[in-house]
């Protein structure tokens, strides 16, 4: 990597490159959505998504909405309007192939967590995909079997969540903060 990474909200021309990453990152299955099922699932909440810059390029991004618990975006349907709660969903995390390895997605949840804590969001979920629940796991987010993901999530997703304490900081350093 030529250039520090820095996390930075998600930018009209990041739209491309998140696109790109989230078609790479879900090659081969249906989980893809396309840049404008991704750009509306921001432009809801635009202060909770944000993109890995690496100078030359955008190598992350993650995007997160307000999501009541146990609730979460359609894949088949964009993204209409905001909801109230204290439920913040992580709806996706891609860290680009070449970048892998480096703690980069980590870092990537540590800082959605701490802005998320700012904003005094009192849970997060997500539903885990494509066989990384243990990385979730790590991360602090713990099963729901209650929850019933639809198919469309693919046939080992599974809905997990974590509790916020109020104002958690962020453990890990971040360059561009």
């Amino acid at each position: 990597m030529g250039h520090p990474p820095r996390i930075r909200a998600v930018a009209d021309t990041d739209w491309p490159a998140v696109a790109a990453l989230e078609a790479a990152a879900y090659a081969g299955t249906d989980l893809t959505e396309g840049q404008a099922a991704l750009e509306s699932r921001g432009r809801v909440s635009p202060e909770t998504c944000f993109v890995l810059d690496l100078g030359d390029r955008i190598a992350g991004y993650v995007l997160a909405l307000p999501y009541p618990d146990s609730a979460f975006p359609d894949l088949s349907a964009p993204e209409q309007a905001a909801h109230r709660t204290r439920n913040l969903h992580l709806h996706d995390l891609v860290v680009g192939e070449r970048v892998r390895g480096r703690g980069l997605g980590g870092r990537l949840v540590d800082h959605l967590t701490a802005v998320a804590a700012q904003r005094g969001y009192e849970r997060m979920s997500l539903v885990a995909v494509a066989g990384l629940e243990g990385f979730w796991r790590r991360q602090g987010y713990r099963p729901r079997p209650d929850v019933e993901v639809p198919p469309g999530y693919g046939p080992d997703a599974l809905y997990m969540s974590t509790r916020l304490p109020a104002g958690r900081p962020s453990n890990r350093k971040m360059a561009g903060r």
